[in-house]
């Protein structure tokens, strides 16, 4: 590469977003040192040096109500962001996920000359197909993170590489569960533990913190020795989780909330109950029994699951081609019905050894050493 600087855009808009888009900006800098990064991250994509245009929280928002109540803010930032990039052009734009909010800026730059990249698939195998014209259109080059996405591109003739998913490669294949439960100072030693994730935005929390904490009282109610590790992304939605706990009288309950260390909690636990995304497939990649959830408002589910090609939602299930682990959703979600389906997961050793079994295969798959992979196929639209 030349001696010249370049720019990279690069545009993320949750917080698995910042952690792709700072371990791809490390791999492209070990080739190109002279890039400069500029747009949209979190604080990890900050810390390797990108210049942040705006907050990465304003684009965090989920489900067609959430974002109904935030357009008009996200469509004013998508505006000004083009109308940067078109004043000064940058020699790539990378979109992060968030297709709803990057496919149009790609397109808008793309016409205007400039390569674009855009880095995960969106989910165009489970819902709205028909995206894949608009990908076609506003983009240069997908990056799959998921073996089964490529050939969809091939077919209509968008150039695709297949990276693997990053936490494959950074995931232990045989996580050390009885040093982390030493470390996390958990007794008795026989006791089962279960971690809780209800999601990483602020309205998941609000939507699944009561039907975590009931749950849990229910699990309590067979198992007195359970033990509950609840990792929270951020002080909003610990915030949130905690006022649930006081409304509910549940503080005795013996759940410890943590700052992160959501990978901790999993590795430690008998059994994760996980709300849907790209945590179920860490709970995978760490080879723990799961149990995956998910509620939103009502309008949202409704719309969201008539566009739905899939019988699954799940990253394990959907990969795995079947149902390998329950997926109890929206108003069948009741404490009732989770607490029975963790308590027979955990309580099935034969079960249990299956699962670690078919998600082993499962994390050889996706090892590909992705941020590198990702970053090779970059290079050429920056020569």
């Amino acid at each position: 590469m030349s001696s010249q600087v370049k720019t990279i855009a690069i545009v993320a808009g949750e917080a698995s977003g910042d952690l792709l888009g700072s371990m791809l900006m490390s791999a492209i800098k070990e080739v190109a040192p002279n890039v400069r990064f500029i747009g949209i991250g979190g604080p990890k994509m900050e810390s390797i040096g990108m210049d942040v245009l705006f907050p990465m929280e304003k684009l965090a928002v989920r489900g067609y109500v959430e974002v109904l109540r935030h357009y008009r803010e996200i469509v004013g930032i998508r505006r000004k962001l083009r109308e940067r990039f078109l004043a000064e052009p940058p020699d790539l734009f990378i979109g992060v996920d968030a297709p709803d909010f990057n496919l149009d800026l790609e397109l808008a730059l793309k016409q205007s000359g400039v390569p674009t990249v855009h880095y995960v698939s969106p989910s165009i195998w489970a819902w709205r197909g028909e995206r894949i014209h608009k990908i076609k259109q506003a983009v240069s080059h997908v990056l799959a993170l998921f073996p089964f996405e490529a050939p969809l591109y091939e077919k209509v003739g968008v150039p695709v590489t297949y990276v693997g998913h990053p936490m494959a490669d950074f995931l232990p294949d045989h996580p050390k569960r009885a040093e982390m439960r030493e470390q996390m100072r958990i007794m008795p030693k026989t006791a089962k533990v279960f971690a809780f994730l209800p999601g990483s935005r602020q309205s998941e929390v609000r939507h699944l913190a009561t039907t975590y904490i009931e749950t849990a009282k229910l699990i309590l109610q067979r198992l007195p020795e359970a033990q509950f590790l609840v990792p929270l992304a951020s002080r909003e939605t610990r915030n949130i989780f905690e006022e649930v706990l006081w409304k509910l009288e549940a503080q005795q309950l013996p759940i410890t909330l943590l700052f992160g260390h959501a990978h901790d909690a999993m590795i430690a636990a008998d059994g994760v109950l996980v709300a849907s995304g790209t945590a179920t497939l860490e709970a995978a990649l760490l080879k723990r029994p799961m149990v995956i959830t998910y509620k939103m408002p009502a309008l949202s589910w409704w719309l969201t699951k008539r566009k739905q090609y899939q019988p699954y939602v799940g990253l394990p299930n959907i990969l795995a081609g079947r149902f390998v682990v329950p997926e109890i959703l929206q108003d069948d979600a009741t404490p009732e019905n989770l607490a029975q389906a963790l308590l027979n997961l955990v309580n099935n050793k034969n079960a249990v050894a299956e699962l670690e079994q078919t998600f082993g295969v499962m994390h050889q798959t996706l090892r590909q050493n992705t941020a590198h992979k990702a970053a090779s196929a970059i290079l050429p639209y920056l020569a």
